[in-house]
Formats: structure tokens, C-alpha cells, sequence
């Protein structure tokens, strides 16, 4: 009789696995070297650019505009005919996609060529200007921001309000407050970003005569200042402030604050912040906190 040996499972099924496998491999392996190698970014051509540009056809343009910006900071060579068709003046559409061009660019000698546009009769055009200067920078920038803290158009007082600390202009202050009097809340950001100690003060005059929730955004720029570009001082006088007011929305900000507050930051501040936190959760100050203050 004879005897057969049992094909294990594993004999059966390896050879129609093999042959799965390498007919798998063969289509893989050829769609991998087929695939070609990915082509180089065109050279951005500045001359042909320009001619598009000065042509005053605002299709040409329009396909200026396209290239600058698929080319991205390739395209920082064709800045000075952007800011010449610019100065020229063109429809209020065309203004904006020159605009906004300018803006992704960011040179600095775009903003002379932006400036006058925060005034234009267009809204669109003037809140396109308006945004693209918090980009372009420099004196000029800052200059027709001033500006348009007092524009008509509350979008432009807005993004001038609160553009104007991101651009560091401490010049501009007496305009932020006269603006922020005025109720241009975007102000207070920027005024908690430049202040120095006496301005931080004139600001905290506003406690309690001001909606609380807008003080709280100049505020908090004040209280998180590196120590470098704000004292522990000055910082712990506005906790002082904050505690005398006494209200329940002034100790759920402090408590806030407290929490939010680095653990590496001044022990000070967070003690001061502490005491404040449980003064005005009694509803009142105490001798002993304010002994604790002082610590």
C-alpha cells in the first residue's frame, strides 16, 4: 500500500503567493520607472512680465498678475513697474488685484505706491490698501495708517488700529488713544503692544468707563510683554487696578490671567496676580494682601 505525504498548508499556498507576487511586481516595478522626473519651475521671465504690465491692456495684466503670483519671491525683480502701474491709477478691480500683488510681495517701496489708495472712493480698494500696508511696512506704511485712523470707512480705522503696534510705530500712541476715544476698539491691542509705563497708565484711566471686554485685549498685551519691553512694576500696577475695581468680571479675568501665566515668568507678578485673584473674590481688599503685594 502506498503512502502519501501530506502537503502542508504552507507547501500549497508559498507557489501561488510567488507567482501573485512577482506578477504584482512586474506592473509595480515598470509604473515605478516609468514615472518621469518632475520638471523644474519656469524661470520667472521679468521682461516679458513688464511688457505685459505697461501694455494698459487689463487682460495682459491680469495675466502679469497671474504669473507674480504663481512665482511667489521669484518675482521680487518686477516690483518697481508694479509700484509705476500703481501710481498711474487704474479701475477699481484691476487697483485691487495690483494691490493685493504688492502686498504678497512685501517690499517696503510699495507702500509710497499704496498710501494714497487708503482714501480712494472704492471701499474695496481702500480696505485692499489699508491690509496690504500691514505687509509692504516702513515709514510710509505707517504714515497713511496713521491716516486712516480717522477714515470714514470703520474696516480701514480697524485694520489701521490694529496694524499700527504689529508695525511697532510707538509714534503713532496719541493717534491710537484719540482713536480708541473714539471708539475704534481695535486701538486697544495696539496701544497694550507700544505703550511704555505712562502710556500703559493713561489707558488703565479707561477701567470701568469702557466696555471691559474691549480694555481686556490692550490689557493682555500689557500683562504678557516680555519683562524686557514691560517692568514687573508697571505689570503689577495693572493687577493693583484690576483688583480695585473688585468687579466679577475683573476677578474671572485676573483668575485667568493667573492661570495663563508661564511658569517661568516673574514669581512676583504671579504672586500679585494670587492675592488680586483672592482680594476680589472677597470682595474687597485686605491689609495683609496688599502687605503681599509688596513682597
Amino acid at each position: 500500500m502506498m503512502h502519501t505525504r501530506p502537503i502542508s498548508i504552507a507547501n500549497r499556498v508559498a507557489p501561488v503567493l510567488l507567482r501573485f507576487t512577482l506578477g504584482a511586481a512586474v506592473p509595480l516595478l515598470a509604473l515605478t520607472t516609468a514615472q518621469p522626473a518632475s520638471a523644474a519651475p519656469a524661470k520667472f521671465d521679468t521682461e516679458a512680465v513688464k511688457k505685459q504690465l505697461l501694455s494698459g491692456n487689463s487682460e495682459e495684466i491680469q495675466k502679469a498678475l497671474e504669473t507674480i503670483k504663481e512665482a511667489g519671491a521669484a518675482a521680487k525683480p518686477i516690483v518697481p513697474t508694479l509700484n509705476t502701474v500703481l501710481k498711474k491709477g487704474s479701475t477699481a478691480s484691476l487697483l485691487v488685484a495690483l494691490i493685493q500683488s504688492a502686498s504678497k510681495l512685501e517690499d517696503p517701496s510699495s507702500s509710497s505706491a499704496i498710501a494714497p489708495y487708503v482714501r480712494h472712493r472704492d471701499k474695496a480698494v481702500r480696505q485692499a490698501a489699508a491690509k496690504a500696508l500691514l505687509h509692504t511696512k516702513g515709514p510710509d506704511a505707517v504714515k497713511a495708517l496713521r491716516r486712516g485712523l480717522r477714515s470714514r470707512d470703520p474696516v480701514v480705522r480697524g485694520t489701521a488700529a490694529g496694524g499700527l503696534g504689529t508695525l511697532g510705530a510707538k509714534e503713532a500712541l496719541p493717534d491710537l488713544f484719540a482713536a480708541f476715544d473714539h471708539r475704534v476698539g481695535e486701538a486697544a491691542v495696539s496701544i497694550g503692544q507700544l505703550c511704555e509705563a505712562d502710556g500703559c497708565k493713561d489707558f488703565l484711566k479707561r477701567v470701568g468707563k469702557v466696555p471691559f471686554d474691549i480694555m481686556t485685549s490692550g490689557l493682555d498685551q500689557m500683562l504678557f510683554r516680555p519683562p524686557a519691553s514691560l517692568s514687573d512694576d508697571a505689570k503689577i500696577g495693572i493687577i493693583g487696578k484690576l483688583r480695585e475695581l473688585g468687579t466679577a468680571e475683573a476677578g474671572k479675568y485676573l483668575a485667568d490671567v493667573a492661570e495663563r501665566w508661564p511658569k517661568d515668568w516673574s514669581k512676583r507678578v504671579k504672586a500679585a496676580l494670587d492675592a488680586a485673584v483672592k482680594a476680589v473674590g472677597k470682595g474687597k481688599s485686605s491689609d495683609d494682601d496688599d502687605d503681599e503685594d509688596d513682597e
